[in-house]
């Protein structure tokens, strides 16, 4: 479809220079209420989001028109993500497969990760080139079509999702259930494979990838929107460098290799912990399936320690002290398992709520931490995707560390802990550095004459790098 011509943003801005923009909707109106695409692969509309931003510039709102906008961005987004969930490897498939030994269940697992090491910086490139509903709409699309063919595909179509945290209730059910098709584990994967296909479809059509594309607000509010990313991300970057470019600026940042060090040392429990679960409660004495209805209560308190690290983390704008408390308890929980599984089932039990809500909670943590660390937006898509992907290979190995299963698996405990505290440790000395630098940068800051300062409020609008000055780590 060919293109119309449009009026370069500056002449379009000299048009206007007599009126005030203070509802935000001054720049998208020219361009029309919503924005356009013309194919499924074209690049986001740059035109309008330079509008938004423009908007977001100069509109005025009160905090009850922001709760208003956030509320609906809540209640737009959050359910579409909650649904991301999906159901664990169970021990039944396990033995429908012939993994029948510890050996051959580590293998796959390592396998399994495989995927995310050789996929994650490319598919966050991708996602940033047509938006994160038509990227989670392909790579839920394959991983539903890969549900309903084979397992070992999994590791690759997940790629930028992450499973739920149910999945140890629906394997209790559905493993019992048989047919004279159907086992019971052919029944778990046609339930993940149905809802995954049907949440593909929801995604495509009503997930926004930013708040311009945010077709359930009005322009107003998606300049709101915009304000308040630019407010609470600020400095904020909204421009950047390519993909190249912006890897060759991660590689080259201290901060990358601290922050890939932190979320390596959690992600050999997170790699390991999600499917080694029932095979722990198993060793305690339990039945299989009995085992995957155990599973249940670690992950509620895990699920409701995560809600309330971030939350708090959120409330009080820190990170890594969150951080090291998630990975002391995370700590505690490896140690008693190193310690105390054969003198007592009920220790040893009560530590993995500790193991499971320790690590999990210390996902968001990291990435949001993370996030905030690199600017432009380019460089922080591909910092975040360097971090997960290069720590994924150690996703690879961590299944390994479990070996041991006549000895109640206490080498792989022990190791998880040592992981964690280096988590600990790097989160310590990451903290320190990032205040270091925000008082370095102030100091700079204030050194600068006023023929410099005002060389960098002309340059108000345009990105700032986490190199400028005016940037501040959060901590």
């Amino acid at each position: 479809m060919p293109q119309t011509e449009e009026r370069p943003m500056d002449d379009m801005e000299k048009g206007m220079s007599e009126h005030t923009n203070k509802d935000g909707t001054l720049y998208q109106a020219e361009l029309g209420p919503k924005p356009q695409r013309e194919h499924f692969f074209s690049p986001l509309d740059s035109r309008y989001a330079e509008a938004v931003h423009r908007d977001a510039e100069t509109v005025e709102y009160n905090p009850k028109e922001e709760r208003k906008v956030r509320r609906k961005i809540d209640n737009a987004v959050l359910p579409l993500v909650l649904c991301f969930g999906n159901v664990h490897v169970i021990k039944a498939f396990n033995e429908n497969y012939g993994i029948t030994t510890n050996n051959r269940w580590t293998l796959a697992l390592s396998v399994f990760y495989v995927g995310y090491c050789l996929l994650e910086m490319p598919a966050n490139v991708l996602q940033r080139h047509i938006g994160a509903n038509r990227f989670f709409f392909i790579s839920l699309t394959f991983w539903g079509l890969a549900s309903l063919s084979f397992v070992y595909a999994k590791g690759l179509c997940m790629t930028g999702t992450l499973p739920g945290a149910i999945g140890g209730l629906l394997a209790f059910g559905l493993v019992r259930a048989h047919t004279s098709l159907l086992e019971g584990w052919q029944f778990l994967f046609l339930i993940e494979a149905i809802p995954t296909l049907i949440m593909a479809l929801m995604i495509l059509l009503f997930l926004p990838s930013f708040p311009f594309s945010a077709t359930f607000l009005s322009p107003r509010e998606r300049a709101i929107a915009q304000a308040r990313l630019n407010r609470d991300h600020k400095p904020q970057s909204h421009g950047g460098m390519n993909g190249w470019a912006g890897f060759k600026a991660v590689i080259s940042d201290i901060n990358s290799w601290l922050f890939l060090i932190v979320y390596a040392g959690f992600n050999v429990g997170s790699a390991t912990i999600s499917y080694f679960l029932p095979t722990l409660i198993k060793n305690l004495g339990f039945s299989s399936i009995n085992a995957q209805g155990l599973t249940v209560a670690p992950y509620v308190v895990g699920w409701f320690m995560v809600f309330a690290q971030a939350w708090h983390s959120d409330r009080t704008k820190d990170r890594g002290w969150h951080i090291m408390a998630s990975s002391a308890i995370a700590l505690i929980g490896y140690i008693i398992l190193a310690t105390s599984v054969q003198k007592s089932v009920g220790a040893a039990y009560f530590a993995l709520f500790f193991v499971v809500g320790g690590v999990y909670s210390l996902f968001p943590l990291v990435m949001s931490w993370a996030a905030n660390a690199f600017s432009p937006t380019s460089k922080r898509g591909v910092g975040t995707a360097f971090i997960v992907s290069i720590s994924n290979c150690i996703s690879i190995a961590a299944p390994q560390i479990y070996f041991d299963p006549e000895n109640e698996f206490r080498k792989g405990h022990a190791i998880s802990a040592v992981a964690l505290f280096l988590t600990f440790l790097t989160a310590f000395i990451l903290r320190t550095r990032l205040t270091l630098l925000n008082k370095r940068n102030r100091n700079a800051l204030a050194a600068l004459s006023k023929e410099e300062k005002a060389k960098l409020e002309e340059k108000e609008d345009e990105e700032i790098w986490d190199n400028d000055p005016r940037y501040v780590f959060m901590t």
